[in-house]
Order: structure tokens, then C-alpha cells, then sequence
């Protein structure tokens, strides 16, 4: 059992962790709870979108990036997104002539037709997934941080709460503001600690393994074998026929059996250089990062990542995205972590009341004594 000097100082260590990231722990849980309804969002911020027929048999690839280039000639079309069990359309990416670089049009299309509907008018999911994911224009490292921060708030409760057991159930109504305050905190701690520890554990994982890699190689690899800079003033690339699109669809799909393609990104469309990547999940796997690349020009293979073939580490990253998010069990999980969601959001403002609560009853005792005295 730590000692009294042991606790004071892990709640010391608990309150300033908790004060210093209350706001934007606060931010990124609340917005976090939210978007696991991402699609749904979407779909009742556009209402014309949910109107649009759903088809068994959707068009095929090509006669969706057909639609898109006579309807934007000129156009760059990025990534194509297939339909799902929510979504009943096909949406594009789309970065139109004379755009700024990092200005893209989100496009709706029929499912049945391939038809395009229009541009997207509000894209409120995907904004409140950049408020979660970056804080909008934030490196996501200081999200994965913020887990971190949320892992010691964890560990230092536990400890500091020994009587775990006892506190489930312990509310005192009748009591003041900051006793009522303090007992929903333990409260929502406690009930919710294997599912903080879940989504604190996947948050920081996501937001710290890609800077941890990329420090690795950046250490690890000798200057000499650097990439360089591509000079300025390349030939482009010349113009070349393309594969069937839906001919590299069906070979991404043979390539990794049980392949659920979401999403269809093309670089370089038109030109020797093209190339087609094919991104989605395994049927019966929460892994999500299933990955097929070909060259669009000659159709062949040039890299496949299936996750069950990596070893456990590129596994044990696969989970963490849908562990994370809760987007693999319908809509029942979906308001599940809604509401576990929710929790965080609210220690994150219990702790910072009661904090303030407990200096000013520490600024009041001193006043007191001294009109004793």
C-alpha cells in the first residue's frame, strides 16, 4: 500500500494533469463521442443525400469516374468511395482546375447509375472527425499526447481511489455541491475505467506510433541512403492508356481474400506513372487496414498489405482504428461508446470544478483564521 506522501503526491500529479488538459481533453472526448455517428451526421446534414436509391447491384467503377470527368473535365479525380451499409451512394474527391492545393470537392453519386448527384453541401461528420482526429489543423501527435495524458489521469485515479469496490455505489445526494460533484466523478471513473483505458490506450497509440516510426528511421537510416529531393523542372510524366478500373478493383479484391474495398485513390490518372490504390477491411475481421496498390497503366501488383500475413505488430495496429472509433458492430455499439463517450467529457469538467471548488475553500480557511486570531 503507498504511503500518505505516495497519494498526496499522485494527487498532486492527478489534479495538474487534469487542469493543464482539462479543455482540450474535454474537446476532443465530447467530439470524439459524436463521431462515431460520423456517416449518420453526414447523411442528416445532406437530407438529399438519404433520398438517393440504394441498389443491389451498384454501377461499376468505370462508369462512375466516367460520369466524373465529363461532369468536372479537367478535373482530378482523386478517391472514390463506394457504397456501404449506411451510405447508399458512391462519393468522389475531387480537386477541380484553378482550386488551391489543399481544396477538395466531396461529390455525391447515384449508386444505381453512377449518375452524379451534385457537390456535397455540408460536410459537418468529417469536420467533427478533424476536431477529434487533429483538433481541425493540429498535428494528430498532439491528440495521441492527450491519451497519454488521459492514461496517468487513469493510473494516478486508481490508486488514489484504493476503496474502488466501495466507491461504485457511493453517492451522496443530500451533501454539498463539491461532495455531489466528487462522488459522480469516482463514479463515472469507476464504471467507465475499462472503456477510458480502451479509448485513451488506441488515442495514443494512433497519435504517437507514426511519429515514433518515423524517428526510428529517421535515427536509424545512414544520410547517405536519404531519399533525395525531386529536382525541380521534371518532364511530366507521358500520357499512357489506362487498366479497367474495375479490372484493378477485381484483381486487389483476388489478391486478399475476403477484401471489402472502401475506398478506390488514384495518383497520376492518365500518365505511365498512374496508380491505383484499393483501401478497406477484412469480411469477418475487426482489421482495418487492409491496403492493394497497382500500377493503373499495366494492371500489375505492386504492393499488397494483408495485415493477417504481417505479424503481430502490424495486427495489433489493424484493431486499434475500429477499437477505437466502435464502427464494426452496428448501431447499438454505436451508442454505446456514445454514451461511454460521454464520461471523459464529463470528468474532464467535474475535476476541473471541483479543483477550483477546493482552492477556494483553501484561500477561504486562512481568511477565517485570521479573523479568529
Amino acid at each position: 500500500m503507498p504511503s500518505q506522501r505516495t497519494l498526496n503526491r499522485l494527487f498532486v500529479l492527478h489534479s495538474w494533469a487534469g487542469i493543464v488538459t482539462g479543455l482540450l481533453l474535454f474537446i476532443v472526448c465530447l467530439s470524439g463521442s459524436v463521431v462515431v455517428f460520423k456517416n449518420e451526421i453526414d447523411l442528416w446534414a445532406n437530407p438529399s443525400l438519404a433520398q438517393l436509391p440504394r441498389s443491389e447491384s451498384p454501377a461499376s467503377l468505370d462508369t462512375v469516374l466516367a460520369q466524373l470527368q465529363a461532369r468536372y473535365p479537367g478535373a482530378v479525380v482523386e478517391t472514390i468511395a463506394l457504397p456501404d451499409a449506411i451510405n447508399p451512394s458512391y462519393f468522389a474527391f475531387v480537386r477541380e482546375p484553378g482550386a488551391p492545393a489543399n481544396t477538395r470537392t466531396k461529390v455525391a453519386l447515384r449508386s444505381d447509375t453512377g449518375a452524379v448527384a451534385g457537390p456535397v453541401d455540408s460536410q459537418l461528420g468529417q469536420y467533427l472527425r478533424m476536431l477529434h482526429v487533429f483538433l481541425f489543423f493540429g498535428p494528430r501527435w498532439i491528440v495521441g499526447f492527450l491519451g497519454v495524458a488521459m492514461l496517468v489521469l487513469i493510473g494516478t485515479g486508481i490508486v488514489i481511489h484504493r476503496k474502488i469496490l466501495a466507491e461504485l455505489f457511493t453517492q451522496r445526494w443530500g451533501r454539498s455541491l463539491r461532495v455531489v460533484m466528487s462522488d459522480l466523478h469516482k463514479c463515472a471513473g469507476i464504471w467507465g475505467l475499462g472503456f477510458h483505458i480502451l479509448i485513451a490506450g488506441t488515442g495514443a497509440w494512433m497519435g504517437l506510433a507514426t511519429l515514433f516510426e518515423q524517428s526510428f528511421k529517421y535515427v536509424t537510416t545512414p544520410a547517405s541512403h536519404t531519399a533525395a529531393a525531386a529536382p525541380a523542372g521534371q518532364p511530366k510524366a507521358p500520357a499512357a492508356a489506362m487498366q479497367s478500373l474495375d479490372a484493378l478493383h477485381a484483381a486487389a479484391v483476388q489478391a486478399v481474400p475476403g477484401f471489402e474495398v472502401r475506398y478506390a485513390s488514384l495518383q497520376r490518372w492518365g500518365t505511365a506513372q498512374a496508380r491505383a490504390a484499393f483501401t478497406g477491411n477484412l469480411q469477418g475481421h475487426l482489421l482495418s487496414t487492409t491496403r492493394v496498390e497497382v500500377n493503373a497503366a499495366t494492371g500489375a501488383l505492386t504492393r499488397v498489405h494483408d495485415p493477417r500475413t504481417q505479424g503481430f505488430w502490424s495486427q495489433f495496429n489493424g484493431l486499434m482504428e475500429p477499437l477505437h472509433f466502435g464502427d464494426f458492430g452496428g448501431l447499438a455499439l454505436k451508442w454505446l461508446y456514445f454514451v461511454l463517450g460521454m464520461t471523459p467529457a464529463f470528468l474532464s469538467i467535474s475535476g476541473t470544478l471541483i479543483w477550483l471548488d477546493s482552492r477556494k475553500q483553501r484561500r477561504r480557511v486562512p481568511a477565517h483564521g485570521s479573523l479568529a486570531a
